[in-house]
């Protein structure tokens, strides 16, 4: 390797085709002269003598060393663990771990960690062999951890030590805390913390799949052979046992590393993945776990520098014996370029050694396939949602978050990566030409993406030049076209407000244009802050910064009057601050500027109350405020309020042991916290981080805030908030959680304009039902009247009020109006409805039992709801929880469903609603349920409530019906009082709508003579005005079957007078009822007969109808029907006495008209169908004296008339001459 002095320069030559890649150039003076190095090598002569030969000859060359090398030289001649005991030098075994660390390995790994070797050789001019050995033995990674975090999705810690005896593997400090993998040396902060122990494989079967999993497996059943390390170059075979499809497979696998990072993987298996393949895996940790079973060369270079010219050009002909066919092509190019002495291979001092580390000038960082980063992305996007997609992207946003907590500068690059693909996206471009909006999974993966951005940019430890290179890319994407926007999609939700100003208005175009803020706007701000703050700088290193007894001036705003720093930062800005340092690895940090941020919101929310007590008078009579907040925490773009719990809570979150976190179990437990207290300066607080998590989670959430405008952002809101109110349940109140609770709630109450619970909220405030909802949950085992108080409270929706409150100012975002309407654009507006009727629902199971609760959110319920269909919801829910299955019924609960039920009934009566038979069903069930004074109070009040159709044949009948007498276990005078009801509702109904309701009237009266009579009498008096045929015919066969046939007679009459059936309806519905009102008449007698035809040959011009009813009437004797007080001649009718002439003369005519009707515009494939007909004309007119003459001349007459159609005359000639 190079022995030159400080200022050697290397240089890069093209590397012949075939070879490995580039690497740096390595050295040697020549024994012979030629090419070599400048200076000798002192102590050669010892180089060659063994692995265990090197460190005697240490101590004259102490001069002028390296630290490790004087390091080695103090230590002298090392026992059988020392750095000369074998391959592996000092490494594991349980009595190792007792000894403490040598002077030589404690500087090796140093060194190992932070200086390329190029820099240690090009820095000392000899380095003994023996620290060669330390420097590289120690330059391989030591934590399981970033092999994890390279090899699968799931989060790292789920497998960062799943051996424990990992630790020991490394030697005697491998169970520190892992080292920091950034570029920034570990003295730049504190380190990440140190990654929990997992359980080992067999812990967690789901995440079996992975390749880490699968690499630690193969490495436990001793499938990692023929390990070697040379310099900094590890291989080795990996064998994968046969399976039932596959044979037995062995791979071989090459890693190449440097300063403590995998700087490139090779392996037979051609894995085509973001991350390591199992098998690179298994190496990996074989070198970490088992380092003393390796086998560890120096530098090639450094072995081929102890060979003389035979050693060289037999090493060099055994190598290409052994690769013929590989190498030889390229074993000869450079036989060619070498003995050219103008070559450009000549021209370069050194050469190129694969296995001697990276060069100064090189990027120190994981290896990471930008390949691969950018084909797996672009075929996510692609996919478009489906196939689980966005999960993978949410994935890869999960592992660029752990690698920022790593302190990996692979996390910016990727992420770089990833936004790469995310702007190339063919579907942005699509979207935006479409005017349509990016569908909702995509646009939650843009905002993770910009929120990752703020993270990135606002690393504390980040370098100037890194800063201005992401502002320039960022700016870059930002001023795209196709760069999403941040408030949702490509701002077509409302129309642009300065379009609807007119020109003459007096305002540039461009005076009302709000900025363009796109998904990337954020970060960019984000470039401009910075932390050298001295009171931030103060803030976050010290748990115990307190204001100073003396105090300048201006530092009185810095504290609280506690003494506690404050941060006076715009809070989302400020949470972003606390995001960055928690995603940069340094959760200590993130905790001090969190509570110093809370502080802060403790001492604004006192302030705000103390405003509102010299306004709450004035403000209570206006009843409207204006919004204090127009930037709300919740659905924020930077998450806030998410971010400060969150870095509170995992301060408190107890790790189970033996439980893997793998994020695809199907059934993952609920987190578990315990009180940690906070960590402060001043007198025992009492406070813990738990609470602290709580009581900025219900500030954030109570706080008061205008509804966003477009509809991704309201969407959002809604998000935000689901997703904090499902981490609050998983707190445990006990007595401190709940204390805080109590407070933060009666603050909340009283907050006035400032809280979204207080006593005035703006008309377009976010409502707080989702909210309230939790809050009354949690709060009613503790405290009931707080917990109702607090959720009455929230129940209101003002948005929906008809007027505006005096006072109202208009939204504070628009600057005009641009559409007038009554409600501004809440596209969210049916969720949070919905959300609404919850919060009543669980008041209401709540309030069971309790008469004077239930009265109360009752009133609310009518006050705030105002939509029927979700009234009828909480009335189903009501009582369903009233009449549970196994117990009885609960009367308070159930009166509450009736009343709702019967508003719900009000509110629809007037409008179509299709769900109105079902809510009138449902309430005669509770009405019954409730008892018989209900079904009275329905019965007699129907008009207010149904319509006359519904109260017939819904709620009447199923009073009445034999399974509501049996459920009420009703007495005769219960009955008899019912029956009563239903029937003057009957008659009331069938006066006020006897079209749809005589029959219904009719069929419950029919028990009472007097009440059947008027019935009967009402249909008769309506018959000649409002009723239809239809209706009538119905009635009329219903008196017939009800045995009041004259009856049915005379309706059938009626109704034959509405009627009027043209030549060709002879497939009539109403064809049937003619017959039947023909066949009764006929049954009845001749003089019923006699009145009903002159209506049958008055309505009815259809041929064939008229015919079918004369034969049927020339069949049997009139009279059949035996009527008492009758007498039955038993003689046929003749046609050629009335009645039966008249008929048959209109059937004949009718005959006639039609036959000249269908002649007009007959069609010869209608030629054999009109001779049919001619046929059945005919036969009828045969029924008469001389008929058949009739019909002579009506042939003859047809003939004459229609000439013209010849062929059809032809046929009429050949069947009636």
């Amino acid at each position: 390797m190079a022995e030159g002095g400080e200022g050697e320069e290397l240089l890069r030559p093209p590397l012949p085709a075939g070879a490995p890649g580039p690497k740096r150039l390595c050295s040697r003076a020549c024994p012979a002269g030629g090419t070599g190095a400048a200076h000798p090598r002192p102590g050669a002569a010892g180089a060659g003598a063994g692995p265990g030969a090197g460190a005697s000859g240490a101590p004259p060359a102490l001069a002028g060393c390296c630290p490790a090398a004087a390091a080695a030289g103090t230590a002298g001649v090392a026992g059988p663990a020392g750095p000369a005991a074998g391959p592996g030098g000092g490494g594991g075994g349980a009595g190792s771990l007792l000894q403490p660390e040598s002077l030589l390995d404690a500087a090796a790994k140093r060194v190992a960690g932070s200086w390329a070797f190029e820099r240690v050789e090009g820095r000392f001019q000899r380095i003994p062999e023996p620290v060669q050995r330390r420097i590289v033995y120690w330059s391989f990674p030591r934590s399981e951890r970033q092999i994890c975090m390279y090899s699968s999705f799931q989060p790292g810690r789920a497998a960062a030590a799943a051996s424990p005896a990992s630790a020991a593997a490394g030697g005697p400090s491998a169970a520190a805390a892992p080292a920091p993998t950034g570029e920034e040396s570990p003295a730049a902060g504190p380190p990440p913390p140190a990654a929990p122990t997992a359980a080992p494989a067999a812990a967690a079967p789901q995440g079996e799949g992975l390749p880490f999993r699968r690499g630690i497996r193969l490495l436990e059943t001793g499938a990692v052979d023929n390990v070697l390390q040379v310099g900094f170059h590890l291989s080795g075979t990996v064998t994968e046992p046969a399976t039932a499809t596959e044979p037995e497979m062995t791979y071989k696998v090459a890693i190449s590393f440097d300063r403590c990072k995998i700087t490139s993987v090779t392996c037979g298996c051609g894995n085509k993945d973001i991350f390591y393949c199992a098998h690179v895996v298994a190496l990996s940790l074989y070198r970490i776990r088992k380092p003393d079973q390796v086998k560890l060369r120096l530098p090639i270079s450094e072995t081929l520098f102890q060979m003389n010219r035979d050693q060289l050009q037999k090493f060099v002909q055994y190598l290409i014996t052994a690769h013929h066919t590989e190498v030889l092509p390229t074993a000869q190019k450079l036989a060619d370029e070498i003995l050219s002495s103008n070559s450009e291979i000549n021209q370069v001092h050194g050469a190129p050694d694969p296995t001697a580390g990276a060069s100064i000038d090189d990027e120190n960082c994981w290896h990471l396939d930008e390949e691969q980063v950018r084909e797996q992305v672009k075929l996510f996007l692609s996919q478009g949602g489906y196939y689980g997609s966005g999960k993978q992207l949410n994935s890869m946003f999960a592992k660029v978050r752990e690698m920022l907590r790593m302190r990996d500068s692979n996390g910016a690059r990727m992420l770089t990566l990833i936004t790469e693909q995310f702007m190339a996206d063919p579907r942005l471009s699509l979207w935006r030409q479409q005017g349509t909006g990016i569908t909702e999974k995509c646009r939650q993966l843009w905002d993770e993406l910009g929120a990752l951005w703020v993270c990135v940019v606002l690393n504390p430890h980040c370098k100037l030049e890194e800063k201005s290179c992401w502002l320039r890319q960022l700016r870059k994407w930002g001023e795209m076209d196709v760069c999403p926007l941040e408030d949702g999609n490509y701002g077509n939700e409302l129309p642009n407000i300065t379009n609807a100003l007119t020109q003459s208005s007096g305002h540039s175009q461009d005076s009302l244009a709000r900025p363009r803020r796109t998904v990337f706007t954020r970060a960019i701000e984000g470039c401009d802050l910075h932390w050298q703050d001295s009171h931030l700088q103060r803030i976050i290193s010290s748990d115990f910064y307190v204001s100073p007894s003396y105090q300048r001036e201006g530092e009185s705003l810095l504290f609280n009057s506690q003494g506690q720093p404050l941060w006076l930062e715009h809070v989302p800005t400020a949470c972003a601050r606390v995001d960055a340092l928690r995603s940069h690895g340094y959760p200590r940090e993130a905790l001090r500027l969190t509570v110093a941020i809370i502080n802060t919101l403790r001492l604004q929310q006192q302030r705000q109350l103390e405003i509102y007590k010299h306004q709450k008078k004035e403000l209570l009579q206006r009843g409207a405020t204006t919004i204090t907040n127009l930037e709300g925490w919740v659905g924020h773009p930077l998450n806030p309020i998410g971010c400060l719990f969150l870095t509170l809570t995992e301060a408190c979150r107890l790790e189970e042991e033996n439980c893997l976190e793998i994020s695809d179990a199907g059934d993952s437990k609920p987190p578990v916290y315990q009180h940690v207290p906070v960590a402060t300066g001043s007198q025992d607080s009492g406070e813990s981080y738990l609470s602290l998590a709580l009581e900025v989670a219900l500030m954030g959430m109570g706080q008061q805030r205008v509804m966003p405008e477009g509809l991704y952002a309201q969407d959002k809101v809604c998000r935000n908030e689901e997703q904090i109110i499902a981490r609050l349940q998983d707190l445990e109140l006990d007595p401190v959680l709940v204390q805080t609770l109590r407070k933060q709630c009666i603050l909340l109450l009283e907050g006035g304009p400032f809280s979204g619970l207080g006593e005035v909220i703006h008309r377009e405030s976010v409502p707080m039902h989702t909210f309230a909802k939790y809050l009354f949950s949690a709060l009613l085992p503790h405290d009931a009247d707080l917990a109702y108080k607090l959720a009455l409270r929230a129940m209101r929706l003002p948005v929906l009020e008809t007027t505006a409150p005096s006072g109202d100012v208009t939204h504070p975002h628009h600057l005009v109006s641009v559409v007038p309407s009554r409600y501004p654009r809440w596209f969210t507006l049916g969720h949070l409805e919905s959300q609404q009727c919850e919060l009543a629902s669980t008041m209401l199971t709540a309030a069971k039992g309790d008469m004077l609760r239930l009265r109360t959110v009752l009133e609310a319920i009518q006050k705030n709801i105002h939509s029927s269909s979700l009234i009828f919801k909480l009335a189903q829910d009501a009582f369903k929880i009233a009449t549970p299955a196994d117990s009885n019924s609960d009367t308070t609960l159930l009166n509450v469903a009736l009343e709702l039920g019967l508003q719900v009934m009000r509110m629809t009566l007037s409008t179509l609603n299709w769900r109105r038979r079902e809510m009138v069903r449902w309430l005669v069930t509770c009405a019954t349920e409730v008892g018989v004074r209900a079904l009275v109070s329905i019965l007699q009040s129907w008009y207010s409530l149904f319509t006359p159709t519904e109260a017939t044949s819904i709620v009447a009948a199923t009073v009445m019906s034999h399974n509501t007498i049996l459920r009420l276990s009703l007495d005769y005078p219960q009955r008899e009082e019912l029956a009563s009801c239903a029937r003057t509702l009957a008659l009331q109904c069938a006066m006020k709508d006897p079209q749809n309701c005589a029959l219904s009237a009719l069929t419950l009266c029919e028990k009472d003579h007097i009440a059947f009579e008027t019935a009967y009498q009402i249909v008769i008096d309506a018959a000649s005005t409002g009723m239809t045929y239809t209706q009538l015919f119905t009635i009329a066969r219903y008196m017939e079957h009800r045995g009041y046939p004259l009856r049915a007679f005379k309706l059938a009459s009626l109704a034959m007078t509405h009627l009027n059936l043209a030549y060709n309806q002879d497939t009539h519905p109403a064809i049937n009822d003619v017959l039947w009102a023909c066949a009764l008449s006929h049954s009845l007698g001749k003089n019923e007969l006699a009145a009903i035809i002159p209506l049958v040959v008055k309505s009815v011009h259809c041929a064939t109808v008229l015919s079918d009813i004369l034969r049927r009437c020339t069949m049997t004797a009139p009279g059949l029907a035996g009527i008492p007080g009758r007498r039955n001649s038993g003689k046929l009718m003749s046609t050629d006495k009335a009645p039966l002439r008249q008929l048959l003369d209109a059937t004949i005519s009718a005959y006639i008209n039609t036959t000249h009707s269908r002649l007009t515009h007959i069609s010869p494939r209608h030629y054999g169908e009109f001779i049919e007909f001619l046929s059945k004309a005919r036969e009828t007119f045969l029924l008469a004296q001389d008929g058949h003459i009739q019909f002579a001349q009506f042939i003859d007459n047809l003939k004459q008339i229609y000439k013209g159609k010849k062929k059809l005359m032809l046929l009429v000639r050949e069947r009636f001459g």
